[in-house]
């Protein structure tokens, strides 16, 4: 089946249509960014524009940085204060014409992984950890997520872990990549405590430098990067949105 897969995150809205059997991309990427004033009606249109380039009038899987139940925004720590309580599933199929189903952004990504990436991810504890303009979080157990997580804004440091140790903050603050995988270290030891995870999964745009970081952390649980790197957050989004739209319960991803 092919599914439009849309990842909004708080620097850019992507979008492709995948074949959600294979795992991969049926279209070019398109990428355009999040409006400066991200309100649900700016962020609507631009998703509105994704579906019209791809000519689209089927489903729609759309991730969003934040916790979504029941398709309903309850967090939107990168974005604005007046998602809170949006029915963002038919705020995006109004603007769109389409079927939509939303999810938070790292779930999708966490979903992603497990069915095309990292096949050990469907073994016993797993947190995939996205590391981009703020971090997100998706925990499975045993192949099965646990939604909506959020350890981004677990309190570090006196303030939530995504302002200490996202790849924003690093690019902000102009951090090297050894003083900047010493914060991500640091919150990925916390983790640990908390957890007792099998593997971390480290994924958001920063994964496709993998190389640069990743073999400076110090932490006792294995980290692998993102097979998916940032495409797991689409593919997801897609997968996800074909299970809810069956109807089917949440089944081993």
């Amino acid at each position: 089946m092919k599914v439009l897969g849309i990842d909004i995150g708080g620097s850019g809205i992507k979008g492709a249509v995948v074949d959600t059997r294979r795992g991969v991309l049926k279209t070019d990427r398109l990428r355009l960014l999040t409006p400066d004033d991200p309100s649900p009606d700016a962020v609507a249109e631009v998703v509105r524009t994704i579906a019209k380039h791809f000519d689209w009038d089927g489903l729609i899987g759309c991730t969003f940085p934040g916790v979504v139940t029941h398709g309903v925004v309850r967090t939107a720590a990168n974005l604005v204060p007046s998602w809170i309580d949006v029915d963002a599933h038919k705020l995006f199929a109004k603007s769109t014409g389409c079927k939509v189903k939303v999810m938070n952004d790292a779930d999708a990504a966490g979903v992603g992984e497990v069915r095309f990436g990292a096949p050990e991810a469907a073994k016993g504890t797993v947190v995939l950890v996205t590391l981009g303009t703020g971090i997100g979080s998706a925990l499975l157990v045993d192949g099965r997520l646990v939604p909506d997580t959020e350890f981004g804004h677990l309190q570090f440091h006196g303030d939530s872990a995504e302002r200490y140790a996202a790849e924003s903050v690093r690019e902000h603050e102009q951090l090297e990549w050894t003083d900047w995988a010493a914060r991500v270290s640091e919150y990925l030891v916390y983790l640990e405590s908390l957890l007792w995870p099998d593997l971390f999964v480290l994924g958001g745009g920063v994964s496709k430098k993998s190389d640069k970081f990743i073999p400076l952390l110090e932490c006792r649980t294995r980290v692998e990067p993102a097979r998916l790197l940032n495409l797991s957050g689409i593919i997801g989004a897609a997968v996800m949105a074909e299970e809810k739209h069956a109807g089917g319960k949440d089944k081993k991803r």
